[in-house]
């Protein structure tokens, strides 16, 4: 392993980032929104069942209701039973007809298919069915009491269909985090290069469920990064600084959030992207990100450490795919964001020679690839502390469930 002692791992770094969620959770004002606005948003009390569901056992599919410990035939009984009807009690040796949906007869445990039976005058004969055969038994979905969503979840579209069963007509969630996104660096600040990360970072935070507003950019000298930052702090909830995370003379941003409050971390065992800062700033009751300059390495610490106080969710799905090049790798100690394409189940490094963007030949050059702008059309990420070697299957992080 390379010796950086003041790097911390990813894993560290992520566990320190939902660390400060939680305390900006604790704080944090709430509100009440109707389960057709809860995307992205961020449940601020648990949410408990009250009562079972279904309420009684119903059927699956249309057929016959009875014991199944009976033994056929069976004494058909008059009518069927729907889902709005009160099914009654079964005799033994009994069935009744029912729609899908509808409560079982009290006494029955099964339901047969209506196309594996055979009726005649007034009897029921078919095949052998279990106790519980079609039958959604009261409180299998849930019980009173089951507690089924926990204050802190990010609630997505679907968890309206189980809030909407509960009952729940106002969500009770946290109000949004106010993000100030501030570009810092002469040559941005005067216009003579382009400021490729703050557009990309407030839409970021917006795809996450919260409010970000760019608040425009500043030169590298001391004091004017420090007193942005202080006041971005004062009118925000996080603070999020692109640029001047390194450790040359005019990087100042680390060295105003160590003025300014303190520093959980400082540098991240992650290519690109490792000169990321996560800070406190308790006097303003804020926290900053400050994210470095290279576009495709802001990209990558935004969505694989910071991304998780937004969201609290720390999990990145993966689909597999076969790698098509052999790649090495630089020191180790290190995890390896790997931009891919990918072509079917074939994965491409997006940077390596053989790649519609050859910036590297068999080694992987993470700082070089950060710069490039088209890395950016890469399909998602190998996230690895290994070499690659062509033919193996690698786990693939789409973007898609990144951003």
């Amino acid at each position: 392993m390379a010796d950086h002692p003041d790097l911390v791992t990813r894993d560290r770094a992520v566990g320190d980032v939902l660390a400060a969620r939680e305390s900006a959770l604790a704080s944090r004002d709430t509100e009440t929104v109707p389960p057709d606005e809860i995307g992205g948003r961020v449940l601020a009390e648990d949410v408990v069942a009250d009562a079972d569901a279904p309420p009684v056992s119903r059927a699956t599919m249309d057929g016959f209701a009875f014991d199944a410990t009976d033994d056929y035939p069976l004494t058909l009984g008059e009518g069927e039973v729907f889902p709005e009807d009160d099914p009654g009690d079964l005799d033994a040796g009994h069935a009744r007809r029912v729609a899908t949906g509808a409560p079982i007869p009290r006494g029955a445990n099964a339901v047969l298919k209506r196309e594996d039976a055979r009726v005649s005058d007034g009897r029921l004969r078919g095949k052998r069915v279990e106790p519980g055969t079609y039958v959604s038994e009261r409180g299998s979905n849930y019980a009173a009491g089951d507690a089924l969503f926990a204050a802190g979840e990010r609630l997505s579209a679907k968890d309206a269909i189980l809030l909407g069963d509960l009952g729940v007509d106002d969500v009770a969630v946290f109000e949004r985090f106010s993000v100030g996104v501030l570009a810092t660096g002469t040559e941005i600040h005067e216009g003579v290069t382009a400021d490729l990360d703050s557009d990309m970072l407030a839409g970021l935070v917006e795809s996450w469920g919260h409010d970000a507003v760019y608040e425009g950019s500043v030169p590298d000298e001391g004091d004017r990064v420090r007193d942005a930052i202080e006041s971005l702090a004062r009118e925000h909830d996080v603070v999020v600084t692109t640029g001047g995370t390194s450790v040359g003379h005019k990087d100042y941003v680390v060295r105003a959030l160590a003025d300014l409050g303190e520093i959980d971390f400082h540098r991240v065992r992650l290519r690109p992207g490792k000169p990321l800062a996560l800070a406190r700033l308790p006097e303003h009751d804020a926290v900053a990100f400050a994210v470095p300059g290279k576009p495709v390495g802001a990209h990558t610490v935004a969505t694989l450490v910071a991304r998780p106080f937004f969201t609290g969710d720390a999990r990145h799905p993966t689909v597999s795919a076969e790698v098509t090049v052999d790649l090495e790798l630089g020191p180790s100690g290190f995890d390896y964001a790997i931009p891919v394409t990918l072509d079917g189940d074939r994965a491409t490094p997006l940077g390596h020679a053989s790649s519609a963007l050859a910036v590297y030949e068999d080694t992987y050059d993470p700082s070089v690839l950060s710069a490039s702008t088209r890395a950016t059309r890469a399909d998602g990420l190998v996230v690895t502390t290994d070499a690659l070697t062509a033919g193996e299957r690698v786990e693939v992080v789409p973007y898609s469930v990144l951003d």
